[in-house]
């Protein structure tokens, strides 16, 4: 076999891990950034029966979990990700799915 006949393979197993690679998780710097509690829009209380919070792209909030808190900066492209992988260790006990809508005023609409 020559090196020719490896390069449509060695083609397909490359696009193939680059899709597979673009289907995992996004990456933290995807998810916004951590704020100080000042810089909140609004806030939301994470209850022990809260599956999920609506916030919109660009939104800084403030979220109370009993006594403790944490502040997130939703500024980037991802629409939905769990809270769980951006809250400070221990604070989460269950999954918090955050839906993200778009930022009309980015968005035109």
């Amino acid at each position: 076999m020559n090196a020719k006949s490896f390069a449509l393979p060695l083609l397909a197993l490359t696009l193939s891990l680059s899709a597979v690679s673009a289907m995992a998780e996004p990456s933290m710097r995807l998810l916004g950034d951590p704020q100080p509690d000042a810089a909140a829009d609004r806030v939301i209380v994470i209850k022990p029966d809260t599956k999920y919070v609506n916030v919109q792209g660009g939104e800084v909030v403030e979220f109370k979990v009993g006594e403790r808190s944490f502040t997130w900066d939703f500024d980037g492209p991802v629409m939905s990700f769990e809270l769980n992988r951006v809250v400070p260790q221990d604070l989460l006990d269950h999954k918090v799915t955050a839906e993200i809508a778009r930022n009309p005023l980015y968005t035109g609409g």
